[in-house]
């Protein structure tokens, strides 16, 4: 089954977040680079016009409401880790406004012009962009893994809670550790 590996967001702005599934996310891009399977990173930002009124994107309506600076494109917050960069330099990044990495359609095109079924989930924020994107990514039919230690947030309760809720889906989507990742099978 074709397989890819979805890196969410290891941009400056999560610098914090990324320490600890960083290793594990370099560990999985290792195996998926000497298999020559497809890994694509999403980058979330926003432009200054998707802040003028009237604004539509409802989390930047949130972000405003909590007085939480948006991402915007271009600054230094924007740009990817530059471990991430160096190590993927070359794969497609798809650009997001909100937590679902398939929102733009542009990710799903990506993964049909590879014939992938099976995504491999990794990147911060384990309960938003993580968690809404293996939703999505199961309810678009693909086999899809959260890599647990591949995912990082704020806090591990808030980490803990989201892959409590992917297990109470029934497994629908389906999580597990670096060292277990189906890939490696």
């Amino acid at each position: 089954m074709a397989t890819a590996l979805l890196i969410i967001d290891m941009q400056n702005a999560f610098v914090g977040m990324m320490d600890a599934p960083l290793p594990k996310i370099q560990k999985l891009h290792r195996l998926f680079d000497s298999c020559s399977w497809p890994v694509i990173l999403t980058q979330h930002g926003h432009t200054p016009e998707q802040l003028q009124p009237p604004i539509k994107n409802q989390l930047v309506l949130k972000l405003l409401r909590d007085q939480t600076p948006p991402i915007m494109v271009g600054s230094r917050a924007w740009e990817l880790s530059p471990d991430i960069w160096k190590m993927v330099k070359d794969a497609p990044v798809v650009a997001k406004t909100s937590y679902d990495a398939f929102g733009t359609g542009e990710l799903d095109h990506l993964l049909h012009a590879s014939h992938v079924r099976r995504l491999v989930v990794t990147g911060v924020m384990t309960e938003y962009c993580c968690h809404t994107t293996a939703i999505r990514a199961f309810t678009k039919d693909y086999e899809t893994w959260l890599i647990s230690d591949a995912c990082g947030t704020e806090d591990e309760e808030a980490h803990e809670r989201a892959l409590t809720e992917e297990q109470d889906l029934g497994n629908a989507v389906r999580y597990e550790s670096a060292s277990h990742c189906p890939c490696q099978s």
